[in-house]
C-alpha cells in the first residue's frame, strides 16, 4: 500500500536527484529513505529512479508520477486546510430561513457582511414563514431562521437581531393619512382593520390586540402575512398595524403613520419606541462552529439598535 510518507520521499529524491541530500532535507538517514523509495516502486509496478553510484535520474514513469505526487500533495494539503477551516467555523453551507418583511431591514445588511467577513460560508437562503422555518430546524432542513416570537424555548435557541417600530398603514385617501401626529389606539375607533391570524401569525396579532386594546375597531380581515396585509390596505380594505420595514415594499396607494410610542407599550418590557422584534432561532444544542461565527458576526452588527 502506497503512503504519503513515501510520495513525499520520493518528490525528495526527484527534486534532488541525489539521496543523500533528499535524506537531509527530510532529517532522515540514506537507508531508511532507500527502502521507501523501493517499497514504493513496489507497490506502483514499475521503476520510477535510475540509480547507480554516480547519478539518480527519473524514468519516463518517474516523471509522470513527479507530476501525479504533486497533485496528491496538495490535494492532501488542500484537504488539510478545508478541514481545519470547517472545525474553525470559516468553510461551510449555511441553510438560511427568512420571513419576507424580515428581508427588508436585515436580509441585505446580513448577507453583505457575510460576504465580506466570512467568504468561505456559503448562503442558501429559504423564504418561509416562522412556523415553517421552526419545522424546518426541526427537520434538519435550516441552520438558522430569522423569525418572529414566540419559540418553544426547550426546542430552540434565539437572539434579538433587529427591532424596529410598528406603525399604521392606512390607504391613501383615508381620513387618518392626514392625521400630523402620531396615531393613538382612539384613532382606530370605528375604522375597519385588517389583522392577523391567531395562530399563524400569532405575534402581530398580539402586537395588533395590544395596540388596540381601549379601541374598538371593526376588525375585517385576518391574514397570514404582512405583505397580503399591506395589498389589502392598497385595496381599500381597511387599515393594518405593520412593522416599520414594510415602509419599504413599495406598495402604492398606501400611506404609513407613526404609532404613539412606536406603537409599543411604554410600560411594558420591550425597548420603548421599538415593539417589533427578529429573532435568529437555531435547534438547541446544535450550533456548530460555523453558526458560532454566524452569530458571532449577527452580534456585532447590531441591526435596529440605536448608534
Amino acid at each position: 500500500m502506497m503512503t504519503l510518507d513515501q510520495v513525499r520521499a520520493f518528490v525528495a529524491v526527484a527534486e534532488e536527484l541525489h539521496f543523500g541530500r533528499a535524506a537531509e532535507r527530510l532529517r532522515m538517514t540514506q537507508p531508511p529513505l532507500s527502502r521507501q523509495i523501493q517499497k514504493l516502486e513496489r507497490t506502483v509496478g514499475v521503476t520510477l529512479l535510475e540509480r547507480d553510484n554516480r547519478k539518480v535520474e527519473l524514468t519516463e514513469a518517474g516523471r509522470a508520477f513527479l507530476d501525479e505526487s504533486y497533485r496528491l500533495l496538495a490535494l492532501v494539503d488542500s484537504a488539510g486546510d478545508l478541514a481545519r477551516r470547517i472545525d474553525g467555523g470559516a468553510t461551510g453551507t449555511l441553510r438560511l430561513g427568512f420571513t419576507a418583511v424580515s428581508a427588508i431591514g436585515m436580509l441585505g445588511p446580513l448577507l453583505k457582511d457575510l460576504d465580506r467577513s466570512l467568504p468561505g460560508i456559503e448562503v442558501i437562503l429559504h423564504e418561509r414563514v416562522t412556523a415553517a422555518q421552526a419545522d424546518g430546524i426541526r427537520r434538519g432542513e435550516l441552520d438558522l431562521g430569522l423569525a418572529r416570537p414566540p419559540f418553544d424555548t426547550s426546542e430552540f435557541e434565539s437572539r434579538v437581531v433587529f427591532r424596529e417600530a410598528l406603525c399604521a398603514a392606512v390607504p391613501a385617501d383615508h381620513a387618518l393619512a392626514e392625521v400630523d401626529r402620531p396615531l393613538t389606539a382612539g384613532d382606530f375607533d370605528g375604522v375597519p382593520v385588517i389583522s392577523y391570524n391567531p395562530v399563524q401569525s400569532r405575534y402581530f396579532h398580539e402586537l395588533t390586540v395590544r395596540f388596540l386594546t381601549n379601541a374598538h375597531p371593526r376588525v375585517e380581515q385576518q391574514v397570514h402575512q404582512i405583505l397580503t396585509a399591506v395589498l389589502l390596505v392598497a385595496a381599500g380594505r381597511g387599515c393594518a398595524l405593520v412593522p416599520a420595514s414594510a415602509r419599504s415594499l413599495g406598495v402604492q396607494g398606501v400611506v404609513y403613520k407613526d404609532l404613539v410610542d412606536g406603537g409599543g407599550d411604554p410600560d411594558g418590557s420591550e425597548v420603548p419606541g421599538r415593539p417589533v422584534e427578529l429573532h435568529a432561532i437555531w435547534a438547541r444544542g446544535r450550533r456548530s462552529p460555523m453558526l458560532r461565527r454566524v452569530l458571532a458576526q449577527i452580534g456585532r452588527m447590531r441591526l435596529g439598535e440605536e448608534e
